[in-house]
């Protein structure tokens, strides 16, 4: 059996104008996981990862800390992120304020969280976004393409919290109230595992960051 190596990219440009766009800390959280690897001798069989650019600066950091080569990136738009501007202003047509303290970055995220819910039941539509079933199933089909084509392979795969949590809660069977905290949960950079087998995938490893776990690496640990 082999294994995907589901990474969420690394911390982006939150309350900027535009957020796709790794920051400082996330260019080095993704060469760190690219050495950490390294120096464990890790390599991939193949390589996916959504189009947006913070998907693609994180699999470039990663390369850097690898120092080597590596399989060709297969590039899946299944993978991206949901639009979230689209989705809090589905609820919340008024401009929201710019989340720079502590109160407005908890209040962001609870409209979020509530817009997810509404979105994941079918009662909100947000503006050119797919249902949520459109996005699930963009997902899903990932998976199915990894589970057939790499069975007994490492397989690297850069995305987002959105589709990494939706991937672990088709895996696990979770309720949208369980896929929901798991998003709110994933770490920049952080590694989840499933073991590739032909009849299935089977979680191992949830949202962990063993590559930032030494005190030089540990204030690097961010959630945005």
């Amino acid at each position: 059996m082999g294994t995907l190596y589901l990474v969420r990219h690394g911390q982006a440009s939150f309350g900027a104008d535009d957020y796709d766009q790794l920051s400082p800390r996330g260019q080095d959280q993704s060469v760190r996981l690219g050495a950490y690897w390294r120096e464990r001798g890790l390599t991939f069989d193949a390589v996916y990862a959504g189009t947006l650019k913070r998907h693609q600066q994180t699999l470039a950091g990663i390369v850097q800390g690898l120092e080597g080569s590596m399989p060709a990136t297969q590039s899946r738009p299944g993978l991206n992120e949901y639009d979230s501007e689209a989705l809090l202003r589905a609820i919340h047509p008024a401009p929201l304020p710019k989340p720079d303290t502590p109160e407005l970055y908890r209040h962001h995220f609870r409209l979020l969280c509530d817009a997810l819910a509404q979105w994941m039941g079918g009662t909100i539509s947000p503006e050119s976004m797919p249902d949520w079933n459109g996005f699930s199933d963009g997902v899903h089909q990932v998976l199915e393409e990894i589970r057939h084509e790499h069975s007994g392979q490492n397989v690297l795969l850069i995305s987002s919290g959105g589709p990494i949590s939706t991937a672990v809660g088709q895996v696990l069977g979770t309720s949208p109230e369980v896929t929901i905290a798991l998003n709110m949960r994933l770490r920049n950079i952080a590694v989840t595992e499933f073991t590739i087998s032909p009849k299935r995938l089977m979680l191992q490893a949830f949202n962990t960051l063993n590559h930032l776990d030494s005190q030089e690496h540990r204030a690097w640990i961010t959630n945005a």
